[in-house]
């Protein structure tokens, strides 16, 4: 009997360790699933040997047993032309306990599909600015794969069940005999479930799933930034065979502020003020998350100076109580127009003025 080698099937060297053995036959499972390739004539049959590939691999002496005779087993001392002659039957009893399945013992097992986790899922959210500052409670929309309301998931409906499969008896697995060996395979009839279902329900069509809407209420912490994401667990696509549920991510999308630039924790403000004020010194009041604070502006003050409010800025995520601080950017106003008592003023001002801007910085 011809037999694919299991390394190949599963696409990994003969060095490869258990996780990666798994990780292979996880993501050809997930790809030859015959419910995901409904349209694909030869989806079962490479799914079949995918099954059969990690039944050999990922069992240790199994693997051993095939590292060491290959697909045809062990010969006996008359072994010939690639057949069997004489056999000591001994070493075939341990080789086929070995084995298992691969030769139609599966030593007790049932291998009924694995149960599989289900697929994340990703929403997004948007909020205001300040909802991101001071934390927000909301409730999400989700379109999900929900169990089926009619059947409760089953598949069969209302009124009836899935029933044992009469060819696999509801083991899941058939033995394809092979004259000398018998190959375990997943039963045709019910692709390895162990039921089947007689009477499909009429609103799933028999797949136990529906498209439903979930509302999830998601608590936005205090100081989320735009693209923050909110992990809540198992609330994701339903898993398959008994499989556990996917996570629900929920991506945060904060609108632009009116009046405020995010840094990292820190906020910055503009703040204009007029000539003398910047010239002579002042307070100015500004806002603040909090609300109103009054701002001391040092004499001398130049367009662009960063003057520091600390504790005013956004909340540290994961930091209870602490908060970056409020940078008020200085910007100097220009009037449009003067009144003639202003402008008198500013021509006897630079009349008296020895300020000299530009010297030494053209030369």
């Amino acid at each position: 009997m011809a037999v694919k080698s299991p390394y190949d099937v599963l696409g990994v060297g003969k060095t490869a360790s258990d996780d990666e053995v798994k990780k292979a036959y996880r993501a050809l499972a997930r790809t030859l699933h015959p419910d995901a390739n409904p349209d694909d004539p030869t989806a079962e049959e490479r799914f079949k040997d995918v099954q059969a590939a990690y039944d050999i691999l990922s069992d240790k002496d199994k693997r051993a047993a095939y590292d060491r005779y290959g697909a045809a087993g062990p010969r006996g001392p008359g072994a010939a032309n690639g057949r069997w002659e004489t056999v000591d039957l001994t070493d075939l009893s341990d080789l086929l306990g070995s084995f298992g399945s691969f030769f139609g013992r599966s030593g007790g097992r049932q291998s009924r599909p694995r149960p599989e986790r289900g697929a994340d899922v990703e929403a997004h959210v948007q909020i205001s600015f300040e909802d991101a500052l001071n934390g927000a409670q909301v409730r999400v929309p989700i379109e999900i794969e929900t169990a089926c309301s009619a059947c409760s998931g089953t598949g069969a409906e209302p009124g009836t069940s899935p029933i044992s499969c009469p060819d696999c008896k509801g083991s899941g697995m058939v033995a394809d005999s092979h004259g000398l060996f018998a190959l375990s395979q997943p039963c045709r009839r019910c692709r390895g479930n162990g039921t089947i279902v007689e009477k499909p329900c009429v609103t799933c069509r028999g797949s136990g799933r529906e498209q439903g809407t979930r509302r999830y209420s998601v608590k936005i912490p205090a100081g989320a930034k735009d693209g923050t994401k909110i992990r809540l667990k198992e609330k994701g696509e339903p898993g398959r065979a008994g499989g556990p549920p996917g996570d629900l991510y929920v991506r945060v999308e904060v609108e632009p502020s009116r009046l405020y630039e995010r840094r990292g924790f820190d906020l910055v403000l503009e703040v204009p003020v007029t000539y003398p004020e910047a010239a002579l010194g002042a307070t100015v009041e500004i806002p603040t998350p909090d609300g109103p604070v009054g701002l001391k502006v040092p004499a001398g003050s130049q367009s662009g100076k960063l003057l520091r409010v600390k504790g005013r800025g956004v909340a540290k995520l994961g930091k209870t109580g602490e908060r970056g601080d409020l940078l008020a950017r200085v910007r100097v106003t220009v009037p449009d127009s003067l009144s003639k008592i202003e402008r008198d003023a500013l021509e006897s001002y630079q009349r008296v003025s020895s300020e000299q801007p530009r010297s030494g910085v053209f030369s």
